[in-house]
């Protein structure tokens, strides 16, 4: 069994963290992860209510296992009582992420969570380990879904590495994790755990339609786009300096390069992602997923998935032990 700083203070038995997937990451999904001895993360997206942190996170808990939640600083103005729900839930862990984390971490902390945010720099990371964050993720730009790094995860993980030495903060790595060598690389390089996102998409807990599912595990590893082209068409408002990592599609291959000319139809394009995503259309609907995909054959219950993550790291891990010997 590996065991780290963060899985310690957790409770883990395994140092894999679920990505806080807004869509696939509901309750089921974050319990199912910590329930198999990893800390699943509900995934709250820039249009979930109150409401639904209250209801999701009560499925999450109800399993009696830590468990986190993941939330989008720069939509959290327009979204009333929602923090409130997040404090009161009991979770162990809380990203905040896509924004200054410098005015939550006083009263997560008072709520009893530790607190993680996301970064895409080395300065990122120096500034959340100043404002009192106890995890910086360090999420590299093959990760799946928005960031705003890049360069990849080995080289973002080393250099937040180097420029956080000597701090109280723990370092988990984010982006293309998709087996237990690449559990064992970050862990090897000093992370105290892997976040995994797209490997857990087609998992059996996950929400989602199973048109989708078929399509995380039909794709390749070079089947992604990292693009704006989804948003701009959604009419949402993210910040443009965090494209999203997703399946290519017909959708992608249209518009990506022409977002000015996608904006002047974004009507037009807002209804038809509507109605593809009720329809399971994946063919214009966007799948957020990163080159792990590659790794994903299969639909599997979250037992089986972090169980194989975590035995073939183990046994990549006593390889380079053995090396050393």
């Amino acid at each position: 069994m590996i065991a780290t700083e963060l899985t310690r203070r957790l409770g883990l038995r395994l140092p894999i963290i679920g990505a806080p997937m807004a869509g696939p990451g509901l309750g089921a999904l974050t319990r199912a992860v910590s329930a198999a001895g990893g800390l699943g993360m509900l995934g709250v997206s820039n249009r979930s209510d109150a409401a639904f942190v209250r209801e999701e996170a009560a499925i999450a808990a109800a399993g009696g296992s830590p468990f986190g939640i993941g939330l989008q600083l720069w939509a959290m103005d327009g979204q009333p009582g929602l923090f409130d729900e997040v404090c009161a839930s009991g979770a162990a862990l809380v990203a905040v992420s896509f924004g200054d984390p410098v005015s939550y971490v006083r009263p997560l902390h008072e709520a009893g969570a530790l607190v993680a945010s996301q970064v895409s720099t080395a300065a990122e990371a120096v500034a959340a380990a100043r404002a009192g964050v106890d995890v910086v993720i360090a999420q590299g730009a093959d990760a799946g879904g928005h960031s705003g790094a890049v360069i990849g995860t080995l080289p973002l993980l080393q250099t937040v590495l180097e420029a956080l030495e000597g701090s109280s903060a723990m370092v988990v790595a984010a982006g293309g994790i998709g087996t237990g060598r690449g559990l064992a690389a970050v862990l090897a390089a000093g992370a105290q755990a892997g976040l995994v996102g797209t490997r857990l998409l087609a998992a059996t807990e996950a929400a989602g339609k199973p048109s989708a599912k078929r399509k995380v595990i039909e794709a390749d590893a070079e089947d992604t786009v990292l693009t704006r082209v989804f948003d701009i068409g959604a009419g949402l408002a993210w910040p443009s300096r965090y494209p999203g990592r997703a399946l290519r599609n017909d959708f992608a291959d249209r518009w990506h390069g022409h977002e000015e000319a996608l904006s002047v139809d974004q009507a037009e394009a807002r209804t038809t992602l509507a109605q593809a995503a009720r329809d399971g259309d994946y063919s214009q609907a966007v799948i957020y997923a990163s080159s792990a995909a590659e790794f994903v054959r299969a639909e599997q219950p979250v037992a089986e998935i972090l169980d194989q993550l975590a035995a073939d790291a183990e046994h990549h891990l006593a390889a380079v032990r053995d090396l050393l010997a």
